[in-house]
């Protein structure tokens, strides 16, 4: 059987980001509100990653931006996605998908996040100009895990 959690660790993999990475924002994030460490906040990390509809939008994202820097779309969808414009907002919209699944704490956090891109987050643009890659939805997708695992923490 596929194990799609592995899946979509292996796929964050690839594109530069991993489990720690995602774990020293929550922990960032979360320090000052409760006694957290760092290994706890993996544990979190990856207790996010077993809902699917976490699993299914890194799978989804990550398949777009893929698609996007093979010219596997329309050129028109390749140009608004690898030019990654602030009025370009369907990323965001799958990220939400995350996001919705665990309340306000994490929508409030996704904004943040988003708009701060602390760490990997902010990294990731860099990331794909060095492996010329496109990560117009990682980012995104990176933001909303990390701002579930906020709200897991905090409404615990």
């Amino acid at each position: 059987m596929v194990n799609l959690k592995e899946i979509a660790i292996k796929r964050l993999e690839e594109r530069g980001v991993t489990i720690h990475d995602i774990a020293l924002i929550v922990y960032d994030l979360q320090k000052q509100y409760t006694t957290i460490t760092h290994e706890y906040c993996q544990e979190i990390v990856l207790s996010v990653l077993e809902e699917k509809e976490v699993i299914y939008a890194i799978l989804t994202g990550i398949a777009i931006d893929k698609a996007a820097e093979t010219n596997l779309l329309d050129k028109e969808v390749v140009d608004l996605i690898t030019n990654d414009k602030g009025i370009y907002g369907i990323d965001e919209i799958l990220a939400l998908s995350i996001v919705n699944r665990f309340g306000s704490i994490a929508l409030t956090n996704f904004g943040y996040l988003d708009k701060e891109k602390p760490y990997i987050i902010g990294r990731i643009d860099q990331l794909g100009k060095e492996k010329r890659i496109c990560t117009t939805f990682l980012d995104d997708i990176v933001a909303a895990i990390v701002a579930a695992c906020s709200s897991t923490i905090a409404n615990k």
